[in-house]
C-alpha cells in the first residue's frame, strides 16, 4: 500500500465519521425543534382558549364593566399577540389549523347595553 493510498484511506474514514456525526447531530436538532414547535402550538391553543373564556366571562351581565377583569382580558390579549411572534416555529409542524379561530385580538370592549326603563 503506497503512502497516497494510506492518506486517501485515512481521509475517507475521517470524512465518513464526520458526515455520520453531522447527520446524527442534525437529526437530533430537528427532533428537538419539532418538539418545541409542538409545545408552542399547544401553548398558543391554551392561550387562545383562556382569552376566549375570559372574554365570555367579561361579557356576562354580572361582571360586565369590571376593571379587574378588563385588565386581565387586556393582558391575555397582549400575551396572545406576543405568541403570534412564534407563528413561524409553530407552522413547522402544523400545515393548516383544523378550525378557524375567532379573532380575540379585538381590543375594543364589548358594546355597552343600554337599559331604557
Amino acid at each position: 500500500m503506497s503512502r497516497l493510498e494510506v492518506i486517501l484511506s485515512a481521509s475517507l474514514a475521517l470524512s465518513i465519521i464526520a458526515n455520520l456525526g453531522l447527520f446524527i447531530y442534525a437529526r437530533a436538532a430537528i427532533i428537538r425543534l419539532i418538539s418545541v414547535a409542538d409545545e408552542l402550538a399547544d401553548l398558543q391553543t391554551m392561550v387562545n382558549s383562556f382569552a376566549h373564556h375570559l372574554k365570555s366571562v367579561y361579557e356576562l351581565d354580572s361582571f360586565y364593566g369590571d376593571e379587574t377583569l378588563r385588565g386581565l382580558l387586556d393582558h391575555a390579549i397582549s400575551f396572545n399577540e406576543q405568541m403570534d411572534t412564534f407563528e413561524y416555529v409553530i407552522s413547522l409542524t402544523q400545515q393548516e389549523l383544523d378550525a378557524p379561530v375567532e379573532d380575540i385580538n379585538d381590543n375594543s370592549p364589548p358594546e355597552e347595553e343600554t337599559n331604557a326603563s
